[in-house]
């Protein structure tokens, strides 16, 4: 997506594909760092998130930060040649969430020709660390 302005990148990743989990889960990416090759996205914490005890289930976390993580990777190749896709990922659930919103920035730990690993911190809105989670992406042609 190179060339492109934050306005345009955030608004294509928006409406990337009609019906995803990460519409489902209300995923909105509201900020792009092109600079220091960030992303940011919310999520809220709704009871169709939540595990039968009443918190934010450890799926929700890992399902935003994988939307995070691959969708970095995606923005920072050339999408016309390669697609990033998901290898591996670790996620450590630091703090349960019964509601609010959740914002999640991604960030690259290493950014090869052939891999990408990114690192996903999740907080609530005191800015306290919930999730930190670790994302491989295997960098392939097309």
């Amino acid at each position: 997506m190179k060339g492109q302005t934050k306005e345009k990148i955030l608004a294509f990743i928006n409406n990337w594909g009609d019906e995803t989990l990460a519409k489902a889960m209300e995923i909105k990416f509201i900020d792009i760092d092109l600079e220091n090759e960030t992303l940011t996205a919310t999520m809220p914490v709704l009871p169709r998130t939540h595990q039968p005890f009443g918190i934010m289930h450890g799926g929700a976390s890992c399902v935003l930060a994988e939307t995070l993580g691959s969708s970095l990777s995606n923005i920072f190749i050339d999408g016309e040649k390669y697609y990033g896709v998901g290898t591996n990922i670790n996620s450590n659930h630091l703090k349960s969430k019964k509601d609010g919103i959740v914002t999640a920035t991604a960030r690259f730990i290493r950014k090869g020709k052939t891999m990408h690993v990114s690192e996903i911190e999740i907080r609530d809105e005191k800015g306290t660390l919930i999730n930190h989670t670790t994302m491989t992406n295997n960098i392939i042609h097309k």
